[in-house]
């Protein structure tokens, strides 16, 4: 739910004092108009509840209409739903932390390499059953999405440009030498999820039903090699802002001596892997004073990603001209953040300022600093929505 009539900046020549990042975090924040680039999940009027094991008649012959199965993939019209018969108490909005709660149900499938995808089941939230041998438990093949539902102004449930999560997905579960899933597919299980646990969607702003899916190898085996067998689930975790400090502007660290992700690895795919190792260098980004880690690479200090986010610098350039500029895709490093997409996208229909994905360093930012020519930076992805920055720690300065 994306309107691209409201994120415009002042028709000034320079949208400085954060005008351009305070129009896409207030769009972004509340994302509330949720009018254009949608994904309605709201069943139809006419469409009847959910009352048994199965899926109603009628839903099951919406979703072979939208997503048919195809070889090879998950089958939403096998989906199964069983309720929970002991609903969770639900906090208050303004007692939600981020990832601590969870709704009331949660999808599996799961896949062998003899049968193929079993039917989906939406069930009660529980436990995993694994064994300890799993690929997942001992080399990481692992791999999941965060997306966001919100409610529209008549109170629909609508997800942000999920089919994008579910490229991306796929694209990571390539990597990791996990089965295809089938995007459209997999997407029709979890809009039903959705609509299952739509009441657990908070209506404040900046808050939201936080998505996860999740796909794990869980072949019992200690030989490094493809799976051959795999579980692939959502759950579901109403939140409010990503940050304690919610979305006041956040100081960064610039780090040197840890290396997020390098050309020819998979910092362009979500795939645990590449978060577990950042955590120390967070933990001691925390102890210097700052809220995140700015991820540099290279002799001439490159930079890349924030903590979790795609990385935005508004300035002047050394040609005298507005640009809003974020480091590139081409090189595999950089995480295709969907949210950086539709910022991309936004700022281009826009047209007031040069947009341009390509690399910069700490020491063309520190001296645009110094010359007065940065407008604002910002960080941007799921989880934090659009989060500003307020100063970066580097070569002892900030």
């Amino acid at each position: 739910s994306w309107s691209l009539h409201h994120h415009r900046t002042a028709r000034r020549p320079h949208a400085r004092a954060s005008t351009m990042l305070a129009a896409l975090t207030r769009r972004t924040a509340r994302v509330a108009t949720r009018r254009t680039r949608a994904t309605a999940v709201a069943a139809p009027a006419t469409a009847a509840r959910v009352k048994s094991s199965r899926v109603a008649t009628a839903r099951r012959a919406r979703l072979a209409s939208s997503a048919a199965p195809a070889d090879g993939v998950v089958d939403p019209t096998a989906l199964v739903v069983e309720r929970t018969t002991q609903p969770k108490r639900k906090l208050p909005e303004d007692e939600l932390q981020f990832g601590r709660t969870f709704s009331d149900h949660m999808l599996t499938v799961h896949w062998d390499m003899h049968r193929g995808w079993d039917a989906p089941r939406i069930e009660p939230y529980a436990n995993l059953s694994l064994s300890p041998a799993s690929s997942v438990l001992h080399y990481a093949i692992e791999c999941f999405e965060g997306m966001k539902a919100y409610k529209d102004a008549a109170g629909a449930p609508r997800l942000f440009r999920p089919e994008l999560n579910m490229q991306r997905m796929a694209a990571s579960a390539d990597r990791l030498c996990l089965p295809a899933f089938g995007e459209a597919q997999l997407l029709e299980c979890i809009k039903e999820l959705v609509r299952v646990d739509e009441s657990w969607i908070p209506v404040t702003d900046g808050h939201s039903l936080y998505v996860r899916p999740t796909f794990i190898g869980t072949t019992d085996w200690l030989g490094v090699g493809p799976t051959t067998s795999a579980l692939l689930f959502c759950i579901l975790s109403p939140v409010g802002p990503y940050y304690p400090t919610g979305f006041k502007p956040v100081s960064l660290y610039a780090e040197r001596s840890a290396i997020r992700a390098w050309p020819g690895g998979c910092g362009n795919r979500k795939v645990g892997g590449n978060y577990g190792p950042t955590i120390k260098p967070q933990v001691e980004a925390a102890a210097r004073g700052y809220s995140q880690v700015l991820w540099l690479f290279g002799d001439n200090d490159q930079c890349t990603e924030v903590g979790t986010m795609n990385l935005f610098m508004f300035w002047r350039n050394e040609h005298g001209r507005d640009e809003l500029v974020t480091p590139p895709l081409s090189d595999g490093t950089i995480l295709p953040g969907i949210t950086r997409r539709s910022i991309l996208e936004l700022a281009r229909q826009w047209g007031e300022f040069d947009v341009v994905e390509r690399s910069f360093t700490m020491p063309q930012v520190v001296a645009a600093l110094k010359e007065g020519r940065v407008h604002e930076m910002f960080g941007a992805g799921t989880a934090v929505i659009v989060s500003p920055i307020n100063k970066i720690g580097y070569d002892g300065t900030d």
